[in-house]
């Protein structure tokens, strides 16, 4: 048997995931079920867990399966007839938290920051691999459509393909993003703004650090 908070809170969370296919947050459970702190929800969430309601999905934040459902035994409701029951859907918009590794530049080469910030990116602008984001500084890859202030989402890899916009980290000092293309025996970091001049360098100065695989934008 369920307590009367843990019933209220399973059929919160199960008539939030059917109407939006979102888990919803903390803050809501807490408002929802009148409780003075988000450890209420944390108690809550974990017996029911443990009860085996509900399921936490791995390295996604506000992402909560409903595994079963109790019988609701008091309906706030005259009793109606019940449509079939349907599958419960995949949580929709699953955040994943990525490290932000400071500014990188989209014009001439910056130092490269390491930092220790993350950055919350829906997983659907995510595919394999490990990724991390950095923030775009400057404007010489604006006809690319990155402009500055963007986050640049990367892919962890050490090789790149001609035409691929990449992290390129110049004399184990410097990074920059630009398309990467070899050139004979040099290595080629082209911006995508005519206004700047393509960056040659000898192979062994230059390091792929990753690849591009999406962008962030805000809007104030």
């Amino acid at each position: 048997m369920l307590t009367r908070k843990q019933h209220e809170l399973i059929c919160f969370i199960n008539d939030r995931l059917g109407e939006t296919g979102v888990s919803p947050s903390f803050e809501e459970m807490k408002e929802a079920l009148e409780l003075k702190s988000k450890s209420g929800v944390h108690r809550l969430i974990s017996a029911l867990e443990e009860r085996g309601f509900l399921r936490r999905l791995p390295n996604r934040a506000r992402a909560l399966e409903v595994i079963r459902m109790p019988e609701r035994t008091e309906p706030k409701r005259p009793a109606a007839p019940r449509a079939p029951a349907r599958a419960i859907p995949e949580p929709a918009n699953d955040v994943v938290e990525v490290p932000l590794h400071g500014r990188i530049a989209a014009g001439v080469p910056i130092e490269a920051i390491e930092g220790t910030s993350t950055l919350s990116v829906p997983a659907a602008l995510l595919g394999s691999g490990e990724h991390y984001a950095l923030e775009v500084s400057g404007d010489s890859m604006v006809e690319a459509g990155i402009l500055d202030g963007d986050y640049a989402l990367i892919r962890r890899q050490e090789v790149a393909r001609d035409g691929e916009i990449v992290v390129a980290l110049v004399d184990e000092a410097e990074a920059t993003l630009k398309y990467f293309r070899r050139e004979g025996a040099m290595i080629r970091l082209d911006p995508a703004n005519r206004a700047y001049d393509p960056q040659r360098y000898a192979p062994a100065q230059v390091r792929v650090q990753g690849k591009l695989t999406g962008l962030l934008r805000r809007y104030d």
